[in-house]
């Protein structure tokens, strides 16, 4: 049933991602109200049903439904992405792509680096993970951010922002621990480890790229570098030699073991969350680059809220619902939510003698873009 339910979501919303993306992208200001109302409310349906669908789907696909090979499914994601975005970033001649791996290969190393990991770790550890943990960990990306911003930023939090980060990461606490630690310990190591991957990536992600990247030559240019990473450790990890081996490549034990039976299963797996993965980023870029960051704050506080009432309803995960569980994830999102909103005043008061040059279309390059990326990406 929650595989049912998921994927008739995820079908109806890659249906309708180019159609809603296209339609925001392509309107006007001048148009008429009604239609740049319909188009972005199309375009938050989809982004709150592809990211909730996609976060249901790998948390049932590797915890539940036991294709426990998270690695080979995040390289399926990026493989699958490259492979289809490659026809249009192939586009531009060769050496517009050689001028800009020049000038940013620093950064497109980190950044693929990062990003292998993060998405990695945060898969590995829904093996043995509630998703409604899960998501309240990976709500204090803020936090990392904020830390890390010190000594790479030279930026020191205001009291506003320390106390909203004080709240949150009490209110994390207090879901991870309630009288013994709520989840498997190592499942916990790798989301927090993958908390901070997602928080370094954020923090560094502008000092490393000297110039703004789109998705699709972002994910063009990043998803060999991911590739390349997670293979040896997928191979190593989910592909383990056979003792009486003859070679690796003909003793994929783990895989092998797993698949008489489930052939068809795994492929839909593979093949449901890597288009569900890439119909997100798309929505989630057109979605960056549409709506205001106040908007954005809203969207990231429903999303997370979302997400712990479908984890119950769909994943049948109210056994791990307690009240001082209820009480954390109710300080976390407190916290998340205090800290965006000090953001967002610290972003109105320096703005405040130049409302005229405000620009909401091109926020990767302001500070409003890292804090939309921040909150979009808690995922």
């Amino acid at each position: 049933m929650p595989a049912r339910t998921a994927l008739a979501g995820v079908v109806a919303a890659l249906l309708l991602a180019p159609a809603a993306a296209e339609a925001s992208m392509s309107a006007e200001p001048q148009g008429p109200l009604t239609s740049r109302a319909s188009a972005f409310a199309a375009l938050t349906v989809l982004y709150i049903s592809l990211n909730s669908s996609l976060n249901l789907l790998n948390r049932w696909s590797l915890g539940v439904y036991g294709f426990r090979f998270p690695l080979l499914l995040t390289s399926c994601h990026m493989a699958f992405g490259f492979a289809a975005l490659a026809p249009v970033a192939l586009r531009r001649p060769w050496h517009v792509h050689r001028r800009k791996l020049a000038k940013q290969w620093r950064g497109i190393l980190a950044i693929g680096a990062f990003l292998a990991l993060n998405i990695t770790l945060n898969n590995a550890s829904l093996l043995d993970m509630t998703l409604t943990l899960n998501q309240i960990i990976r709500s204090s990306i803020p936090v990392v951010t904020c830390l890390l911003a010190i000594p790479v930023e030279r930026q020191r939090p205001t009291l506003r922002n320390a106390f909203a980060l004080l709240v949150l990461t009490a209110g994390v606490m207090l879901a991870v621990w309630q009288g013994r630690v709520a989840g498997a310990p190592h499942a916990i190591l790798l989301c927090l480890a993958s908390t901070v991957c997602s928080g370094a990536m954020m923090t560094l992600i502008g000092r490393l790229l000297t110039e703004k990247l789109d998705l699709v030559h972002l994910t063009f240019y990043t998803a060999p570098v991911s590739l390349l990473c997670l293979a040896p450790f997928a191979f190593a990890l989910e592909a383990s030699r056979s003792q009486a081996g003859l070679g690796c490549w003909r003793h994929l034990d783990k895989l092998l073991q797993y698949l008489p039976g489930r052939q068809g299963a795994a492929a839909t797996i593979i093949g449901i969350t890597s288009l569900n993965a890439l119909a997100y980023n798309l929505v989630h870029n057109a979605m960056i680059g549409a709506t205001s960051a106040v908007t954005t704050t809203v969207l990231g506080e429903a999303k997370i809220l979302l997400l712990l009432a479908l984890s119950v309803i769909v994943l049948g995960e109210g056994q791990d619902v307690t009240p001082s569980f209820m009480a954390g994830c109710a300080l976390a999102v407190t916290g998340f939510t205090l800290y965006t909103r000090a953001q967002l005043s610290k972003l109105a008061f320096g703005q405040s003698g130049t409302k005229s040059k405000v620009a909401k279309r091109d926020v990767a390059d302001q500070p409003v873009g890292k804090l939309q990326l921040i909150i979009l990406r808690a995922d």
